[in-house]
C-alpha cells in the first residue's frame, strides 16, 4: 500500500507504519517484542522501536515493566469500543448470530476487509458445542475462502478495480471464483467455495454479504465448522438457508432492503 500512495503528498507514511504495528497483534499472542513486530510488519527494528515507544506513551500499547513484551493498551480498547458502538448493525447482529450459532452448532463470524485480507471482527460460538476454529483477529485470504469469494462477488466493479489497484486482489485469478460466488448469491443467497480450493483443509464455511448503510463496502457473515461437522450437503440444505434468513432478519430490523446480489 505504501508503494501505491508513495507519491501522494496527502499520505502520512509514519501514521501508516504506526497502524501496521497495531495490526501485527493477534488474539493468541502473549505480547510481542520489537523483533517480532519487525518480522511481521517488514519494518526496520529501529523504526519499530520508535513506534512502539510512542504508541506505549500514548496508551495504545502497554508493558508491565522495562523490557517486557508489548500488548494492546487501554487506549486501543477504548478506540475499539467507540468504533463498535458507532457502527449501528454490530449490536443488533449479536443476538441474531448467537441464535444462528446455537441452532446450527457452527461458529458464526463477521468479517470486514483489512487491506488484502478479511479480518474476523466478531465470533459467536455455539452453546454446548466444543468449538475451535477461528478467533477474532484472524485474517482470511480473499482468494481461497468462502468469505473472501463472497466479499469479492458483492463488490461493484468499480470498487473491485480500486481494490486491485491497491494490490489487494489479482483480477484474473479472482474472476472464476467471483463469477461462481455471484451466481450462488443470485440463485440461493449464499456462497460456498469448493472445499478443494479452500486455503486450509480443516474448515468448511458458507457465507453471505451484508451492506451496512454506514460503511462503503459490504461485510460478510459466515458459518463455519470442521468438515466432519459441516458437510457441503448440510451447508447447502440447512446452514446456508438459515444464514441467509438470519442476515435478512438483520436487514429488516435495520430497515434495509436485501443485498442487491441476494434474493
Amino acid at each position: 500500500m505504501n508503494d501505491l500512495f508513495g507519491t501522494d503528498r496527502r499520505f502520512a507514511t509514519t501514521l501508516s507504519r504506526g497502524l501496521s504495528v497495531l495490526r501485527a497483534f493477534r488474539p493468541s499472542d502473549d505480547g510481542l517484542g520489537n523483533a517480532e513486530i519487525a518480522a511481521r510488519t517488514g519494518l526496520p527494528k529501529s523504526t519499530v522501536s520508535r513506534l512502539t515507544y510512542t504508541l506505549q506513551a500514548l496508551g495504545y500499547l502497554t508493558h508491565a515493566r522495562h523490557g517486557d513484551r508489548y500488548r494492546p493498551g487501554p487506549a486501543l480498547l477504548a478506540l475499539g469500543n467507540v468504533a463498535a458502538a458507532s457502527i449501528s448493525f454490530v449490536e443488533l447482529a449479536g443476538p441474531i448470530m448467537q441464535r444462528l450459532a446455537d441452532r446450527t452448532g457452527t461458529l458464526a463470524l463477521l468479517a470486514v476487509r483489512d487491506r488484502e485480507k478479511l479480518l474476523l471482527t466478531k465470533a459467536w460460538r455455539p452453546e454446548g458445542v466444543s468449538s475451535i476454529w477461528l478467533e477474532v483477529g484472524h485474517r482470511l485470504p480473499l482468494l481461497g475462502s468462502s468469505s473472501g469469494h463472497c466479499f469479492l462477488a458483492a463488490l461493484p466493479d468499480d470498487a473491485l478495480a480500486g481494490l486491485a489497484e491497491e494490490g489487494g486482489v489479482d483480477l484474473d485469478a479472482s474472476a472464476p471464483g467471483r463469477r461462481d460466488a455471484y451466481a450462488q448469491l443470485i440463485g440461493r443467497g449464499f456462497a460456498i467455495l469448493d472445499p478443494a480450493a479452500y486455503f486450509t483443509p480443516g474448515i468448511h464455511a458458507v457465507s453471505t454479504p451484508f451492506q451496512p448503510h454506514d460503511l462503503a463496502e459490504p461485510v460478510v457473515f459466515s458459518c463455519g465448522a470442521a468438515p466432519e461437522m459441516l458437510s457441503v450437503a448440510r451447508m447447502e440444505e440447512e446452514v446456508g438457508p438459515k444464514l441467509r434468513a438470519a442476515v435478512r432478519s438483520l436487514e429488516t430490523a435495520l430497515g434495509l432492503g436485501p443485498s442487491p446480489v441476494r434474493r
